[in-house]
């Protein structure tokens, strides 16, 4: 039995795709290259059945966990990576490479504004409780947005100072209203700060970005990228965990912070979870792919509607969230209901707004996903707060994405 979408809807479905074929083709080209890519490393590191064998304990030993920091690495181009189930999410992860990073008396500076809301309470700028980076000494400072656009003339002063030591830069757009960035983007943002300071570290939040370009931040002149396994990396499939990848030193550094100085990443087992990590990192590319097509799709068939979608839905990606201005809350609310109706797990559920921990505002969230708070799974969420625009993101497939997409269509036309 189908879903029950009226003909009105399904004929403006058929006309957004028709429209948006070109987006869907290039897209798809970029999951094919980064398919290769990840395939090679699986066949260089000689993936075998016995690295899906998992550990308990302290989990010395483990060839499964060891071989996809390895893997890791390959893919993102660095010296090491660190892939632990251990990292509650990418905010956990961040903050560890932070932590691993600087030391009292050092300043963190925020390239591109404000970070995301989550990271604030671990930086200091907003008092969540004690152990931040302010609490042990480290300075922070952030070079604001011109016109919604990176100020590269403020980030290249902002380094002189000596003092600076890692420079932290938001790939995807968090809850702000700026564009994306690409990797092209990035990599002119490392070369002018390390143009002036050479030593700073560049460490770059790479939350939902990963595989939607076939070049990496690392790739680029980034010293770090960290992630979350929820999102892109795991492909719909990780349960948990975050990775972290770059400069050996820095990986290290945010090991001894997960665990304890000595034990590093020694330690951390993997409890039979080493099946999904690597399964998931095989279908990231096209996991990714379904997400950004999702995306694409929902700009179009809301922009036919007269809704403003960021990024429009013939510009080029570089991260899987799709942003939606509804202007006003109950459209808000309508629109999360819908996805919420289009999910496989809890479709039943009418998401309302909630005090969400680390948020400064009420969230609104809709997300039925087979794992809890997975972004790669569709979902939609949002700020109750002005300008009312909701962030969509995820679709394990297109088809299940866009079937959720047109739901949210089905509620916002039933109340007009």
């Amino acid at each position: 039995m189908p879903l029950q979408i009226n003909e009105q809807i399904r004929m403006l479905a058929e006309q957004t795709e028709q429209a948006v074929r070109g987006q869907f083709d290039r897209i798809d080209a970029i999951a094919a290259a980064n398919t290769e890519k990840v395939l090679a490393a699986f066949q260089k590191h000689r993936v075998a059945e016995n690295y899906f064998a998992g550990t308990s304990g302290y989990g010395y030993d483990d060839l499964g966990r060891d071989k996809l920091d390895e893997i890791y690495a390959e893919i993102f181009g660095t010296e090491a990576a660190l892939v632990r189930i251990q990292f509650v999410n990418g905010t956990h992860a961040i903050t560890c490479a932070l932590f691993g990073a600087l030391k009292a008396g050092d300043v963190l500076v925020s390239a591109v504004g404000a970070p995301y809301d989550t990271l604030l309470g671990a930086i200091g700028v907003v008092n969540k409780g004690p152990g931040s980076l302010k609490d042990y000494g480290v300075e922070y400072r952030q070079v604001d947005l011109v016109n919604d656009q990176p100020d590269l003339v403020g980030m290249e002063r902002a380094v002189t100072d000596p003092r600076v030591k890692v420079v932290l830069i938001q790939r995807s757009r968090g809850y702000a209203t700026r564009a994306s960035l690409s990797v092209a983007e990035i990599g002119e943002m490392c070369r002018r700060i390390k143009a002036v300071n050479p030593h700073v570290s560049v460490l770059v939040d790479n939350c939902y970005g990963e595989f939607v370009e076939e070049l990496e931040p690392t790739q680029v002149g980034a010293d770090l990228v960290v992630g979350s396994l929820i999102k892109n990396p795991g492909g719909g499939l990780a349960p948990t965990g975050g990775y972290i990848a770059g400069r050996r030193d820095l990986v290290e550094g945010a090991a001894m912070r997960l665990t304890a100085p000595g034990i590093g990443g020694e330690c951390g087992c993997t409890l039979g979870q080493n099946r999904l990590l690597y399964q998931g990192l095989f279908l990231a590319p096209h996991t990714v792919a379904q997400a950004v097509k999702t995306a694409v799709f929902a700009a179009g068939i809301m922009e036919q509607l007269g809704y403003v979608a960021q990024p429009r839905s013939d510009e080029v990606r570089h991260d899987i969230i799709q942003m939606i201005h509804m202007k006003e809350p109950e459209a808000l609310k309508r629109f999360c209901k819908g996805i919420q109706f289009g999910a496989p797990v809890d479709s039943y559920v009418t998401p309302e707004p909630w005090d969400m921990p680390g948020y400064d505002s009420q969230v609104i969230m809709a997300a039925g996903a087979f794992v809890q708070g997975a972004s790669i799974e569709l979902s939609a969420d949002a700020p109750m707060r002005e300008p009312y625009t909701v962030y969509l993101q995820g679709g394990l497939t297109y088809e299940s994405g866009r079937a959720g997409v047109l739901l949210a269509v089905r509620e916002l036309l039933a109340q007009s």
